[in-house]
């Protein structure tokens, strides 16, 4: 028996099913940062498109890593030219980057499709999002094939990257900190069409313990 709901705990084994409405296992990992990638496809075609399986995996040297459902158009330009760009997506961005989901040809550039900028990179060849207030530009380090627990292939594959530059635009900097809240990044929430984003109001501190 898979639904094991008593009082107050409802227990599932995801293998056999959750027994709820809606799949509840992105709700509960929420809200995730969204990795607006840019890549170039081996003939130079711009592509953009946002990933909510994203965040940062190591500080030193930075790294981030970002894992697509099948092999799709983001993870064959970075695997065929080892080089990707992260964009921050902001609440002002918003409509762009949910326009840059859109299941288009490859040869179909989303920078031009969503009426975003495009801004030159100093060190790596795809251009970033001129409206954000932050990029990374990074160089692929590896890409793994995601297998469950019985060896089988999810179908995922993580894209790790280390951060080679970063751009941050001036604005946003205060007494040489970045202000998070000021920039109003967006979060990819659980269900189909949620979003979080962060605001200075929902900032709070905690000294970490020696």
């Amino acid at each position: 028996m898979n639904d094991q709901s008593t009082g107050d705990l409802h227990f599932y084994q995801p293998a056999a099913g959750h027994g709820l409405p809606h799949d509840p296992f992105k709700a509960i990992v929420a809200p995730r940062p969204i990795g607006w990638i840019s890549t170039l496809s081996p003939d130079g075609v711009p592509n953009l498109a946002p990933y909510s399986y994203f965040n940062a995996v190591c500080d030193k040297p930075p790294m981030i890593a970002f894992s697509s459902q099948g092999r799709k158009h983001s993870l064959l330009n970075a695997e065929a030219t080892g080089e990707f760009v992260w964009s921050m997506a902001t609440r002002d961005l918003a409509a762009a980057m949910n326009a840059s989901s859109a299941t288009v040809p490859a040869d179909v550039d989303e920078f031009a499709l969503t009426g975003l900028a495009p801004a030159p990179s100093r060190l790596v060849r795809p251009p970033r999002v001129a409206a954000s207030p932050a990029a990374l530009e990074c160089r692929v380090v590896q890409i793994v094939e995601l297998k469950g627990v019985d060896g089988r292939s999810a179908d995922h594959w993580l894209t790790i990257g280390e951060v080679v530059g970063v751009h941050i635009d001036t604005a946003y900097l205060r007494d040489g900190l970045f202000d998070t809240g000021k920039a109003n990044p967006i979060m990819r929430g659980g269900y189909r069409d949620e979003y979080f984003e962060a605001v200075p109001e929902t900032l709070f501190r905690m000294t970490r313990p020696k």
